[in-house]
């Protein structure tokens, strides 16, 4: 695979709204619909479409970056110590040379010893003293030296070559293993729609309608637990290539602001006003829950930092249950102001007693 940054046309420090925005107007450039007359369109679209995957994902770019970090580095120490120590070259041994010298065809099926000339074959003919036998003779131990000569060496040797690094030996072991299979086609990269839904929505388990970038429309069925941020993936229903796997639809929730109610996960946020005077003595009052109202119970000498958690009483969770809803006191003032409790306050503050 290239390099994704170049696949994309963006700096190695590019923020992932620039990657995003990259991968949309590549997508949209090398589209096999867009170039029915390439015949290589539709693998430029899916390397973008892998570029695009690996750089998106932080921990995969972070991958990324240091083995190219390495490998740069080990590069660049390489060529200094060319230079610095001039040596004799030697043509180095690929891992994939070394597995087909040890598993390759050559150590399945042996190559026969060479026979021995015959007799009518000797070219020593005129002397009657030399015959064709010693001739074959005088030629088999040669090669029977060659032959004995490479049943000595052991396979793993390192012949007048250097040897292939381990992780090269290891992946060419792999790939020797996975050479029968047959390669897995590739997968059309991903589209990604949002879509918003209401609380309302949600309780009701609406259908919300999500808009692919070609125009069409789909109904997105919300599972349970789904909450602001939410990504829900619909497997082979994006776009499909030839040749190729058809790609997910990936849709991204949001929950619309609402009035009374703030989503925190599964936990809906409230605020409930109280005026001074039930927030010192204490009473009993009702809150709104999105499926009704409910009594609830303020202690006495409560202030506005303070919140009462109604468990079960917030959106649905993934396991059948719900979260909460969390209470907030907000102390308020009459409409009016009250002398009673001007005067009250006012002793208070000059250390009378009433």
């Amino acid at each position: 695979m290239r390099d994704p940054y170049a696949v994309l046309g963006v700096r190695r420090n590019a923020e992932p709204a620039e990657i995003k925005a990259a991968w949309r107007t590549v997508a949209k450039a090398v589209h096999p619909d867009h170039n029915r007359d390439d015949p290589n369109a539709a693998q430029r679209f899916a390397e973008a479409g892998r570029a695009y995957e690996l750089l998106k994902d932080p921990k995969l770019r972070n991958r990324y970056d240091a083995a190219r970090r390495e490998a740069d580095l080990r590069r660049m120490e390489e060529m200094k110590r060319k230079t610095q120590e001039p040596r004799e070259t030697i043509d180095p041994e690929t891992a994939d040379e070394m597995i087909s010298r040890i598993f390759g065809a050559e150590a399945r099926s042996p190559q026969p010893k060479p026979a021995p000339r015959p007799a009518a074959e000797a070219r020593v003919e005129p002397k009657p003293e030399a015959s064709p036998e010693p001739a074959a003779a005088s030629e088999e131990p040669k090669a029977e030296t060659r032959s004995e000569t490479e049943e000595r060496v052991s396979p793993f040797s390192i012949l007048p070559r250097a040897a292939a690094p381990a992780a090269e030996l290891v992946s060419a072991i792999v790939r020797r293993i996975r050479g029968a299979q047959k390669p897995q086609p590739d997968k059309v990269p991903d589209i990604f729609s949002e879509v918003t839904v209401t609380i309302a929505d949600i309780f009701r388990r609406e259908k919300p309608t999500a808009t692919l970038p070609d125009g069409q429309t789909l109904k997105v069925a919300l599972p349970p637990g789904t909450v602001d941020g939410s990504i829900v993936r619909l497997k082979e229903q994006g776009y499909r290539l030839n040749g190729m796997l058809r790609g997910d639809l990936v849709v991204h929730v949001r929950i619309a602001p609402d009035e009374k109610f703030r989503p925190n996960g599964v936990d809906l946020h409230t605020t409930l006003p109280i005026n001074i005077q039930d927030a010192v003595l204490g009473c009993e009052t009702r809150v709104e829950t999105p499926t009704g109202t409910i009594a609830v119970t303020v202690p006495a000498w409560s202030g506005s930092d303070q919140t009462i958690r109604l468990e079960g009483q917030g959106l649905p969770d993934a396991e059948g249950g719900r979260g909460a809803l969390v209470v907030e006191l907000r102390l308020l003032l009459w409409e009016k102001p009250d002398e009673v409790m001007t005067d009250l306050m006012r002793s208070r503050r000059d250390g009378l007693v009433l």
